[in-house]
């Protein structure tokens, strides 16, 4: 027996509470047809003249396209945030980032950057993490520093999420110094080019993230080279790619 129009509507009220209320229903042709908004190629020209101005004081410049994502948080892709941090010649910077982990390089200066359990005396070239969620302090040491960092903030603000305790962190303090990379490059620039070579790079890893070669645990990270007069063959990134600029004059990339 069909239930009269007064018996459904009697039924949809006792249902209606709070919490029904909060319900929302999609169906289409299908339902697994799902993609997170486009990543706009952009390029950074703004803030990277601003960090580079001289009368720039300590700060951070944070590299936000977030309302082209379709967010309320800062992101420079959907799970990556990245940031210019400008320290003067013998002053300090503190951080606090609401991230599993935080990665830096170096771009020119010395310094060292600390918490309260650890310390790491850096330098230009050198790349170096923390973990997230805890007051970094950074100083300069004779010259004005700059630094290029990046943090998973925006995995952890999808959820609303903070940061592990730090004795349950995975990130732990790495420093990967500059002599040492290069070295690392030695063996690199040697190998034969084959087919399947994409390029010369060397990737940074951790002990406690070695299996993954991430340097964060959704984050990779390496440093690409590309030799006089050469190109690098076309290939397909699995995730978005933020490329920072170390050294290179008349190069360029295609995109699509």
């Amino acid at each position: 027996m069909a239930s009269s129009p007064s018996e459904m509507k009697a039924a949809i009220d006792r249902s209606s509470t709070t919490y029904s209320r909060r319900a929302r229903y999609h169906s289409s042709d299908n339902n697994f047809d799902f993609s997170w908004s486009a990543v706009p190629a952009h390029q950074f020209v703004i803030e990277r003249d601003r960090v580079l101005d001289p009368t720039m004081p300590t700060g951070l410049i944070t590299l936000d396209l977030g309302r082209e994502l379709g967010v309320d948080y800062p992101a420079t892709t959907p799970t990556l945030l990245t940031r210019y941090a400008k320290i003067k010649s013998g002053e300090t910077l503190s951080t606090r980032f609401q991230a599993s982990g935080t990665v830096y390089y170096v771009i020119r200066g010395r310094g060292e950057s600390a918490t309260d359990s650890d310390r790491i005396e850096w330098s230009t070239g050198d790349l170096f993490c923390f973990p997230g969620g805890q007051d970094t302090r950074h100083q300069a040491k004779d010259h004005d520093c700059l630094l290029f960092l990046a943090t998973n903030e925006p995995l952890l603000s999808i959820d609303r999420l903070d940061p592990p305790a730090p004795e349950r962190a995975v990130v732990a303090p790495v420093h990967w110094p500059a002599a040492e990379i290069e070295r690392q490059f030695e063996a690199v620039l040697k190998r034969p080019i084959t087919p399947n070579t994409s390029g010369h790079a060397v990737l940074f890893s951790s002990e406690a993230l070695s299996d993954s070669t991430n340097v964060l645990p959704t984050v990779n990270c390496a440093i690409n080279t590309l030799e006089s007069g050469k190109d690098q063959r076309p290939h397909r990134h699995n995730g978005v790619a933020v490329t920072l600029c170390i050294q290179g004059q008349g190069v360029y990339s295609m995109i699509g």
